[in-house]
């Protein structure tokens, strides 16, 4: 496993926008699948975006053409651009690795 840590969250307006940065302990070079899940209060996790090793990525739904996603392996990070951030974006956002790696997530909050 590799320990993950998350940075980036915070409070924001309606409309703004966010960087997530998730930083692994270890090289993520042989990592071929992370991404971002969040989990709202009352609600189960959810899968947010993923990135393969050869850079193909995925997204839910409803971030589709907002978030997007991104691997730096030289800096072991992974990172999440939030834009056209809505209320209902409102979560904590965790990192995960291949392996069942979790980082202990970040809290985005947007205001209306």
């Amino acid at each position: 496993q590799v320990q993950l840590v998350e940075s980036g969250g915070g409070l924001v307006q309606a409309g703004g926008s966010l960087r997530l940065s998730c930083v692994a302990s270890r090289s993520i070079f042989g990592i071929n699948l992370m991404g971002w899940y969040r989990q709202a209060p009352g609600k189960q996790r959810e899968l947010v975006a993923i990135i393969t090793s050869t850079s193909s990525t995925n997204y839910a739904d409803s971030v589709k053409g907002r978030f997007t996603i991104d691997r730096d392996n030289a800096k072991n990070t992974v990172y999440l651009q939030m834009n056209s951030l809505k209320p209902e974006d409102t979560a904590v956002y965790y990192c995960y690795a291949q392996g069942n790696s979790w980082g202990r997530g970040t809290q985005v909050t947007v205001s209306s």
